[in-house]
C-alpha cells in the first residue's frame, strides 16, 4: 500500500471527518481509508468513523506512521445519536469541522422484482441515510464558522444501469442531495460536491461474488478510455482537491473518477473488450 510523497500541506490546520474510514478486509484499499490517509498527508486532522473500530484503527496507524494526526470514532451512522456524537467528538478532539467526506457504502445486486423490501431498506439506510444524518449534524458547525466542504462519494451506478437497483437509487439520491445542499448552504460558505467512482477495484468490490476474477478485473480496466486500473487512491486524490481551497469556486458538481467510462458508448469499447480471453 502506498500513499505517495509528502505534499505542500494544502489542508494544514483543517479538520476532517471521514465516514467509512476503514476498509473492508481484503486486498487493496477502500476509498474511505485512502481518503482519510490523503487528507492527513495534506495536513488535516482526521476523525476516522467506522462501524468496525478495528478497521478504523488500521487507518489511524497508517496515518500516524506517515506523521499525520487522527482519532477513531466507532459508531453506527444510520443512527442520529451516533452522528451527533461523531460531530461532537471531532469538535472536542480538534476544535471544529471543516471537511466532511460521506463515504459509507454497501454494494447490493438485484433488480426491482427480485430485491426484497429488507434489502432495499438496508441499502438506502447504509448508502443514503448515513449521509443525511452526517450532514444534519455537521452543517451547523460549518455554518457557524462560515466555511466548510462536503464531499459525497456516489458512483457511476447513479448514472448508468448495472443491475443494482437499490444501490443505484441511493447513489442517485446522493447526487440530488449534493445539488440541493450546495444551493441551500452556499451562502453559509459551505461547498458541497460529489465524486462518482467508476470501475475501481477496492476490497468491497472484490467481496462481491464474481467480481474478484482476473477476467472481470481486466474487463473493468479495459472498459475505460485509459485502459488502466483505478483504485481507492485515485478517488482519494480527488477528495483532497474538492476539500481544499484549490476548489474554492467549485460547488454542486459531480466529478467522475472513472477513466472516461461515462463519456463513451459501449460499442466504441467493444474492440478492447472482445480482445480479452475468457
Amino acid at each position: 500500500m502506498t500513499m505517495g510523497g509528502r505534499t505542500d500541506g494544502r489542508l494544514a490546520n483543517k479538520v476532517a471527518i471521514v465516514t467509512g474510514a476503514g476498509s473492508t478486509p481484503g486486498e487493496g484499499v477502500g476509498t474511505g481509508k485512502a481518503s482519510a490517509a490523503v487528507l492527513a498527508r495534506e495536513g488535516a486532522s482526521v476523525l476516522l468513523v467506522d462501524l468496525h473500530a478495528e478497521r478504523a484503527e488500521e487507518t489511524r496507524k497508517l496515518i500516524e506512521a506517515d506523521g499525520g494526526r487522527a482519532e477513531v470514532f466507532a459508531g453506527d451512522c444510520t443512527k442520529a445519536a451516533a452522528c451527533e456524537a461523531m460531530v461532537a467528538a471531532a469538535v472536542e478532539a480538534f476544535g471544529t469541522v471543516d471537511i466532511l467526506v460521506n463515504n459509507i457504502g454497501m454494494a447490493s445486486v438485484g433488480d426491482v422484482v427480485d430485491i426484497t423490501e429488507q434489502e432495499w431498506d438496508r441499502a438506502l439506510d447504509i448508502n443514503l441515510r448515513t449521509m443525511f444524518l452526517a450532514c444534519k449534524y455537521t452543517v451547523p458547525v460549518m455554518a457557524a464558522q462560515g466555511s466548510g466542504s462536503i464531499v459525497n462519494i456516489s458512483s457511476i451506478s447513479a448514472l448508468r444501469g448495472d443491475g443494482t437497483i437499490a444501490y443505484s437509487a441511493a447513489k442517485g439520491a446522493m447526487l440530488a442531495m449534493t445539488v440541493e445542499m450546495a444551493y441551500t448552504h452556499g451562502r453559509q460558505g459551505i461547498r458541497v460536491n460529489a465524486i462518482a467512482p467508476g470501475h475501481i477495484v477496492t476490497p468491497m468490490v472484490r467481496s462481491i461474488p464474481g467480481q474478484d476474477s482476473q477476467y472481470v478485473t481486466t474487463l473493468r480496466n479495459e472498459a475505460g478510455l485509459l485502459g488502466t486500473p483505478g483504485d481507492g487512491w485515485d478517488v482519494a486524490e480527488s477528495v483532497a482537491f474538492l476539500a481544499s481551497d484549490a476548489a474554492r469556486w467549485v460547488t454542486g458538481v459531480t466529478l467522475p473518477v472513472d477513466s472516461g467510462v461515462l463519456t463513451v458508448t459501449p460499442l466504441a469499447m467493444a474492440k478492447y473488450l472482445r480482445a480479452i480471453p475468457d
